[in-house]
């Protein structure tokens, strides 16, 4: 039987064929198996313990489930042990394997770190332990500089630096103060005809904190500003929904409701900053641009570089800019709208430090509008805004992964393992803040940060630490000892009998069923 030149080609062709297919299932069974199993041998010879892994999902369904579960339960009236209704599977496994724990997302074996030593290396060598790449959906929501890496990173972060300057946040306070005034009228208009009224002060402590971006980051253009931050709003909720389906390969590509959501909103948002965008660099060529907000100081500064540089590409591209426009309302709301409600909370369940902080500020300000210099003198308002970020920080855990081998202490970590450090464990231990680890004392920072933990190492991190801790801790803290001292000049606030003290993990810490209280004219 003869053979013909169109038979061999096709039997090539078949050929590579069976071999693609057969190295397409090796890359399958390698990634799914064969080297998380070799990981996890890895980490044990470390001396990690945890799960065995389970093939796909590893940790994840008892995740979903934990956490699903603590939701249901609240935690007890006046309680801070709130760890484990927070981080519930990392709190179970740290309970069961110890502090050198390891889980499973996925294939992907990730290490509990909370020596306050080891976060300091961590957070110091960030060219290592680099900020997880988040999937396509989680980048409609944020980008930005919080998971820039590299040259792009070093970049982002030196043109934005000199619209977060003390004296540049200064000029924006009479910004926050008239969104502060709003909140405060729509309090006293409640309490008009009763001494005291009732509201859930959550959903207005979120309004006052997305007005105050809107007018600090868009300026005149604040009113496009509300309509972003609407559109972000619906983006977190649905971003919560397809959280857990993250790691399966091709899930962005469904085309289900939530996926679809995230795309179109995503789309309105861009136009939407485009929009402003354009305006001020057409206001900045006519010289008529106004420096005095977030985005204007942020456009000025990178006009300078490029004009400097003599080079576009030294510059902030359009969707660069777009990209930090959407951080300045994810983070700044998410985490200013969290400092202000936890301590309003706190200070509910502790009335002797409410009273003690109002007396603070009528003692430095009276009836008068809050001044920038003056607001750096209240020193127990100040302790009281740590205490509340030791207790509730807004971000629950930090997460990095390896980009090379590396000895962290005396265990040797390898490539591709991710690392996990639980903050609100770390706030709430012991060992390194002592017996009331886990009660309301904001005494522990009568001699500063540095002092107030068992040791001096990173044990308090509510903003991150080191060259990458959050460009804008400042601009929060100025938000929240504005709006507390208004709120205190104001008001005097107890918790409402229906109030269930259930905070909840979200892209922030939320309370769960809001916050009611009880307002009470001064």
């Amino acid at each position: 039987m003869e053979f013909t030149d169109t038979d061999t080609v096709a039997s090539i062709a078949l050929s590579f064929v069976f071999a693609a297919i057969g190295l397409c299932v090796w890359f399958f069974v390698d990634w799914v198996w064969l080297k998380p199993k070799k990981l996890e041998n890895l980490l044990r010879k470390e001396g990690f313990s945890g799960n065995s892994y389970r093939l796909l999902h590893g940790d994840t369904q008892e995740m979903f489930m934990l956490s699903k579960e603590a939701k249901t339960r609240p935690i007890s009236p006046g309680s801070h042990d709130i760890g484990r209704r927070i981080l519930p599977f990392h709190h179970r496994i740290i309970s069961i394997y110890g502090k050198n724990s390891f889980f499973w997302l996925g294939p992907i074996p990730s290490i509990n770190i909370t020596d306050p030593k080891l976060i300091r290396e961590i957070m110091l060598r960030y060219e290592i332990f680099q900020k997880p790449q988040s999937s396509p959906l989680g980048r409609l929501v944020f980008s930005g500089m919080v998971i820039y890496e590299g040259e792009q990173w070093f970049k982002v972060r030196k043109i934005a630096n000199p619209a977060f300057h003390l004296d540049k946040l200064k000029d924006m306070l009479s910004k926050m103060h008239l969104s502060c005034n709003e909140m405060i009228r729509k309090w006293k208009t409640s309490v008009t005809n009763e001494e005291s009224c009732e509201l859930d002060i959550w959903p207005d402590i979120k309004a006052l904190t997305a007005d105050m971006i809107s007018r600090t980051a868009f300026g005149s253009s604040f009113e496009d500003g509300r309509k972003i931050f609407e559109l972000i709003t619906e983006q977190l909720s649905l971003l919560n929904q397809v959280f857990y389906y993250f790691h399966i390969p091709g899930w962005r590509f469904l085309p289900t409701q939530a996926n679809r959501k995230l795309k179109s909103n995503n789309k309105e948002i861009v136009e939407l900053i485009k929009g402003i965008i354009k305006k001020r660099e057409e206001a900045l060529k006519v010289g008529e641009a106004s420096y005095d907000d977030l985005l204007g100081l942020l456009v000025e500064s990178n006009h300078k570089e490029i004009q400097e540089h003599r080079n576009k590409e030294s510059g902030m591209s359009i969707e660069e800019v777009i990209e930090e426009c959407k951080l300045f309302y994810l983070a700044g709301q998410e985490t200013t709208t969290n400092l202000i409600g936890w301590t309003m909370v706190l200070l509910c369940m502790h009335q002797n430090w409410q009273n003690r902080a109002r007396e603070e500020v009528f003692q430095v300000f009276g009836n008068k509008e809050p001044q920038f210099n003056e607001l750096n003198h209240l020193k127990e308002v100040n302790k009281i805004l740590h205490e509340t970020l030791r207790l509730y920080p807004p971000a629950s855990l930090f997460t990095r992964v390896t980009m090379k081998e590396f000895k962290l202490g005396e265990a040797r970590i390898p490539l591709g393992v991710s690392i996990a450090i639980p903050t609100i464990l770390v706030h709430h231990d012991e060992e390194y803040w002592g017996a009331d680890a886990k009660d309301f004392n904001p005494d522990r920072f009568s001699k500063g940060v540095s002092k107030a933990s068992k040791n001096d190492q990173v044990s308090f991190f509510p903003f991150g630490w080191g060259p990458r801790i959050c460009i804008g801790q400042n601009f929060a803290l100025l938000e929240a000892k504005l709006a507390l001292t208004m709120i205190l000049q104001n008001f005097s606030f107890q918790l409402s009998p229906t109030y269930v003290h259930a905070p909840a993990r979200g892209i922030t810490m939320q309370p769960q069923h809001g916050v009611h209280m009880v307002l009470h004219k001064i």
